[in-house]
């Protein structure tokens, strides 16, 4: 017989020896950075139906900038924008040349970003560089004659490149950066230095850019150097930036002008001297203003603002400050274009808010004008050429098109049937398409029913759009989320959404879709935690073990900050996991608390889905449980709602709960989280029933042991593999799924002779679009078998933990950031109290 290890061994090697097709891989590769949904959504362009980068013209006249992917040009005392690009990719942040004749734009195709160049009088548009890497942020020197930008060419990192542009041809492109590897210990960046936006002096001698070097948090301070490779460059201003500070000079050399959120949680322009010194504000606002040009003539900034929620072009008159947003009342395309409008209707006929993916004949997603575009962050490169798009919709969309065939696939969370349809848009003319959303009838309970909710949102943390409230509770509504808890959390020094931090229901909150702003304890060292529904206050400071900062001691620990959320009438979770199988025997800086924690009672769920690695965090869930702990299952998306390109959407992942019929309170259901009377997904649908008893229940053996009968169901919006019923770590029950394999009523029996735990598990062999996450997965939280005359000794798990804690002792022994001797004794003794549990299982 397998050992409980040894069968959890094999389910981690059957998944990750996965087919290879079908398998979601993250959008741009080439980018050798850790954490990659913070650069790719703060740093790369996005597709997004409003205004998201701008260059003037020469004559300072006009503006030419980048809008649901494609360039346009517009007067400034015009409302009339003219398209310049419509090609098979996506085009961003255009620059323009000094002789206005040329404009530099990078251009996202074929899995990269290169440069292209188009000109301005005869239309025509040419690849500048090749080669398959990420160049962003083209910048055109005073003379016209150079092109600076920010590549991956060398070796995955960022650095600045310059080359000689001629005849529509860019040559001579020289590194002017060096690659320098960083003895800091960073965590959300990388070992080796980046250098990103470039900008020229006025005289073109010398080129400014951002960087890290010499700099543990941040994307880094402000760098001059002469404008030739091997020149040495020196730093000139340091604040906390992340990724969107895009420093311009101004025409007269004397001033920066960047974003920066220094004291506050948006971005707002701000100038200093050239040289260096004190700045000071030149906008303020609860929303961010960002990406900064100074126009030509000195007299104007043209900046992006989502103040309004979506991303706007917006100008600022220097000195005065009056500001005016540049609006497209009229947009004049390239192609023939025609109108879709979709409406999408309930089964009972009504309208209904979903989740809509737009496809035209040129492979370009589209959205209505002001609506958010979402963007997938990852993809299967053999089913499409591109991420999918989305953009939720509140019943109603009308959106241009290019005129021709365009296909059209409609969610609405995971309890209803896809659909997909595509249309025929004639030029000029507007085609109607209902689309009507059939149920997937799971079965039903009386007197009960099970809601579900995502425990792990992030409404708003430094994203493209600006969200609130009611913009996530419309969100949930088209996902058909019941519950979204927003942790509310710190991006670096600022804290987004501390404003709305409350203790009470959001007043967005709908009867059917209820939301509530809670906590996310952000320490990378001892794992994140989620608090949900704290009764008092935001608990100060939320993070510890940064180093060189005020909050370096690793004190308080995970346990202290749970003992403090209970005092509040918390729930404590611990969320997204593993990325990887912990292993303490390889692993020397093995520092997540969980086992820990659990051990002393201080968890009340973990997220077995989330931003993680499934089959390790099971892993070590099993082993936990094998141990006799009780530890619901629970998912979380750790969605960033106001990313346009994120881990998503919200309710990608989520949790349901099994309450009573009729009013939806939060309080049963977070108590019936406590409890375990839920399932966790990210698309099937399950319900678990062992000896008539439901997940987080007991079932009683006879001592001698018994014959359980069970009853299991499955409904999928996609093709499920593998429905298995596994107890203390063993599949029992493997039930073969025929037919369209989304859908399955099983009953069963499974022989029991010790104590333990039962649960029903679904899982893919592969992505399954349109699930946006690696692969179809749901679990349910245990049934616990008590009453038997004999337990399994769980002498292998025990001695895991106990050799993780060993790891933690000694790091903790070693670390030399505590405060006091009093705080590390403290925290050893914890760690100690927690090793004799495991101990003493292992004995």
């Amino acid at each position: 017989m397998f050992t409980r290890s040894r069968v959890n061994l094999i389910w981690l090697l059957a998944l990750s020896s996965l087919p290879l097709l079908a398998q979601r891989e993250p959008v741009l590769q080439q980018i050798d950075l850790p954490h990659p949904y913070y650069f790719r959504e703060m740093y790369l362009p996005q597709l997004t139906t409003g205004p998201s980068a701008a260059a003037w013209t020469p004559d300072s006249k006009s503006l030419i900038y980048s809008m649901a992917g494609s360039l346009w040009k517009q007067d400034l005392d015009s409302g009339i924008a003219e398209q310049l690009t419509a090609g098979l990719g996506y085009d961003y942040q255009p620059d323009s040349s000094p002789d206005g004749h040329w404009v530099v734009y990078s251009s996202y195709v074929r899995d990269a970003i290169e440069l292209r160049a188009l000109n301005l009088d005869t239309k025509e548009s040419r690849q500048l560089t090749s080669g398959g890497a990420v160049n962003l942020e083209p910048r055109f020197s005073p003379d016209g004659k150079r092109i600076a930008f920010a590549s991956t060419s060398y070796h995955k990192h960022f650095h600045i490149f310059v080359g000689e542009f001629a005849n529509c041809q860019l040559t001579g492109v020289q590194r002017l950066t060096g690659e320098n590897r960083s003895e800091l210990s960073r965590y959300y960046y990388s070992e080796f230095d980046h250098e990103i936006s470039p900008a020229w002096s006025p005289d073109g001698s010398e080129l400014m850019f951002v960087s890290n070097r010499g700099h543990i948090y941040g994307t880094g301070g402000f760098w001059r150097m002469k404008a030739e490779p091997g020149a040495e460059a020196h730093e000139i201003h340091y604040e906390e930036t992340a990724w969107k500070s895009r420093p311009d000079f101004s025409p007269d050399g004397k001033r920066i002008v960047y974003a920066s959120y220094l004291g506050q949680q948006w971005h707002q322009l701000w100038v200093m001297p050239a040289g260096g010194g004190d700045a000071f504000p030149l906008s303020y606002g609860d929303f961010d203003n960002i990406n900064p040009r100074w126009s030509p003539d000195g007299k104007r900034i043209a900046f992006i603002s989502n103040r309004d929620g979506n991303t706007a072009l917006w100008i600022q008159e220097i000195p005065g400050g009056g500001q005016t947003q540049i609006v497209a009342k009229e947009r004049r395309y390239l192609q023939p274009m025609g109108r879709l409008a979709i409406t999408v209707l309930s089964s009972s006929g009504q309208p209904t808010p979903s989740r809509i993916s737009v496809t035209g004949k040129d492979s370009r997603a589209y959205a209505p004008e002001g609506v958010w575009m979402r963007a997938d962050d990852s993809f299967v490169r053999s089913e499409r050429p591109f991420e999918v798009h989305y953009f939720h919709s509140p019943g109603r969309a009308e959106i241009m098109v290019p005129a021709g065939s365009v296909d059209v696939e409609v969610v609405k969370g995971f309890e209803y049937q896809i659909e997909k349809k595509t249309a025929h848009v004639a030029t000029g003319k507007t085609t109607q398409l209902t689309i009507r959303l059939q149920p997937l009838h799971p079965p039903q309970e009386k007197d009960f029913r099970w809601v579900n909710g995502d425990v792990h949102v992030h409404m708003n943390y430094g994203g493209a759009y600006r969200d609130t409230p009611q913009r996530l509770v419309a969100q949930a509504a088209a996902e058909n989320l019941s519950i979204v808890e927003d942790l509310v959390v710190n991006k670096e020094q600022r804290i987004p959404d501390i404003a709305y931090f409350s203790n009470k229901i959001d007043p967005a909150s709908t009867s059917t879709n209820l939301l509530f702003h809670g906590q996310e304890f952000h320490t990378s060292y001892w794992g994140h935690l989620g608090l949900l529904n704290l009764t008092q206050h935001f608990l100060i400071p939320g993070y510890v073990a940064y180093p060189h900062t005020a909050s370096a001691s690793l004190a308080p620990t995970n346990a202290t900050v749970a003992d403090e959320a209970h005092q509040q009438h918390a729930l404590v979770g611990y969320v997204h996991p593993f990325d990887t199988y912990p292993d303490p025997a390889k692993d020397s800086s093995l520092t997540n608390e969980l086992p820990v924690d659990v051990a002393l009672g201080k968890v009340d769920y973990i997220e077995v889905l989330g931003f993680s690695d499934y089959k390790s965090t099971a892993a070590v869930w099993y082993q936990l449980l094998n141990c006799g702990f009780r530890l619901p299952a629970a998912a979380g998306t750790d969605a960033m709602a106001n990313f346009a390109s994120l881990r998503g959407p919200v309710g990608l992942n989520r949790v349901y709960a099994r309450v009573p019929g009729g009013p939806l309170h939060i309080d049963r259901w977070l108590g019936a989280l406590k409890q375990g009377h839920t399932f966790a997904t990210n698309g099937p649908l399950l319900g678990f029933k062992l000896a008539g008893r439901i997940p987080g229940d007991e079932v009683r053996l006879p001592a001698h042991g018994s014959t359980l009968k069970f009853t299991a169901w499955l409904r999928s919006i996609v093709l499920v593999d593998h429905l298995e019923v596994v107890c203390n770590g063993h599949v029992v029950q493997a039930s073969k799924l025929s037919g369209d394999r989304k859908s399955a009523d099983v009953e069963g029996t499974v022989t029991l002779s010790e104590n333990g735990w039962c649960l029903l598990r679904a899982w893919s062999d592969h992505a399954e679009h349109p699930v946006l996450d690696v692969y179809p997965y749901a679990t349910t939280s245990p049934i616990y078998i008590v009453g038997a005359s004999s337990a399994p000794k769980p002498s292998e798990d025990a001695a895991y933990f106990v050799a993780w804690i060993d790891r933690m002792i000694q790091g903790a022994s070693a670390n030399r950031d505590w405060n006091t001797e009093t705080e590390k004794a403290s925290v050893l003794d914890l760690l100690n109290r927690a090793r004799k549990t495991y101990v003493d299982l292992e004995n």
